[in-house]
């Protein structure tokens, strides 16, 4: 039995996908998670229809569909006129074209939906208030250790999958014990109700059934209803110091604010109205770095390669990463090499992600010169052109995935 016992760290959405993917693979699945409660934490997330096809094979997606919004298009627009730049079809035509539906959604209800499913599952042991505070191979197996309120004990199993975030302390474990890195910049998040003053008046700028991005040289700023239309989560993104090494802190928006000057009146008038702001400082990880260890340690998501949001990714990346790894380890007897297999072809899918966000920072900031050349190529491209260049991201299936039916 020791052979099918998965251990994994982190109860976040990569740690609890992981657990629903291993578990219908007939694997026994232990979750440990260093919080003493699974708290609602997070703000809005973009669920692709890469990983929302995913979501329904584990029957997630229907847990979750009836607290998300499947927005009519993204839209890209002028942070200084709010004129309209480009727009991606979504709703019924993003289920025509990849075969599963563009979600948006507030994290929190993503989290509880997995929860939801994993507790149906026997083969699923969710442990709060527990750390993974090292492993040691044996050749029976990894022999774990866990910190669980000053009390430590052991753990065998065959495979543990790190899926403990950007700020992971499992990284060391297959690899030098390398920190995440600050990227430069600061995210900006805040929540509104949507029949509130302050929704209906984002309503007035645009379409609330829309993910929309307003552009400009100093921040962009991304807008999209959560909780079934309730609420409209905002995310400005702009240049800062670390604030520290912590998830966030609530903050004024006079930085944001001096970023935003020059754009169209009612726009500075949102960001006046709204919040409180929690501010994120955001880091990424060297995707190049060890993912895996022969001897069976996986790491998952953020914890692995953790990215900048600018590809709206990082959820998907996640869910990709758990229900691949899955597969990988479910195909054959031997781990180590099925670890070794699976981190060659996921890190060229992560690496082209990374770059796409990238480029799409570069592309929301421009200025000048640069900005009036983004701005003709994106009047040359129709809806459907500029939806046909995300094929490659939203297209994508797992590895052997054999279509059941299930959308």
């Amino acid at each position: 039995m020791q052979s099918r016992q998965i251990v994994v760290a982190g109860a976040g959405i990569a740690g609890l996908t992981a657990a629903i993917a291993f578990a219908r693979h007939g694997f026994s699945v232990r979750v440990f998670e260093r919080s003493p409660a699974l708290e609602e934490v997070g703000a809005g997330l973009q669920l692709s229809p890469n990983a929302t096809r995913i979501l329904d094979r584990l029957g997630v997606l229907d847990l979750v569909s009836p607290s998300t919004v499947r927005p009519e298009a993204v839209v890209l627009r002028d942070a200084a006129t709010l004129s309209e730049r480009a727009r991606v079809p979504l709703g019924a035509a993003a289920e025509r074209r990849w075969k599963a539906p563009y979600l948006v959604a507030h994290r929190a209800d993503l989290q509880s939906a997995l929860l939801a499913r994993a507790s149906e599952s026997p083969l699923i042991e969710i442990v709060t208030d527990a750390t993974v505070s090292g492993v040691e191979a044996q050749a029976s197996g990894n022999r774990i250790t866990l910190t669980q309120a000053g009390i430590v004990s052991h753990e065998q199993a065959a495979l543990l999958v790190a899926a403990d975030g950007v700020w992971s302390s499992s990284r060391r474990l297959v690899g030098p014990n390398e920190k995440s890195r600050f990227t430069g910049e600061l995210a900006w998040r805040t929540t509104l109700s949507a029949d509130g003053d302050v929704g209906r008046h984002f309503a007035s700028l645009s379409s609330p059934a829309m993910v929309t991005t307003y552009l400009h040289a100093g921040f962009h700023l991304v807008a999209y209803p959560i909780r079934a239309g309730a609420a409209i989560n905002l995310a400005a993104f702009t240049p800062g110091n670390s604030i520290a090494e912590q998830w966030s802190g609530e903050t004024d928006a006079n930085a944001l604010k001096r970023a935003m000057r020059g754009t169209a009146p009612a726009l500075s008038r949102l960001i006046d109205e709204s919040g409180p702001w929690t501010v994120w400082p955001l880091h990424a990880v060297d995707p190049t770095r060890p993912w895996t260890a022969p001897s069976g340690i996986a790491l998952i998501g953020d914890a692995a390669h953790a990215m900048t949001p600018f590809a709206a990714q990082g959820a998907a990346m996640a869910i990709e990463d758990a229900f691949t790894l899955a597969d990988a380890v479910a195909s054959g007897p031997n781990t180590a090499n099925a670890l070794s297999q699976w981190e060659m072809l996921r890190k060229p899918r992560v690496r082209k992600v990374a770059r796409r966000g990238a480029l799409n920072r570069l592309a929301w900031h421009a200025a000048g010169p640069v900005a009036m050349a983004r701005n003709l190529f994106l009047k040359l491209k129709s809806p459907d052109s500029l939806a046909a260049d995300m094929d490659w991201l939203y297209g994508w299936t797992p590895p052997g995935w054999k279509d059941d039916g299930r959308l």
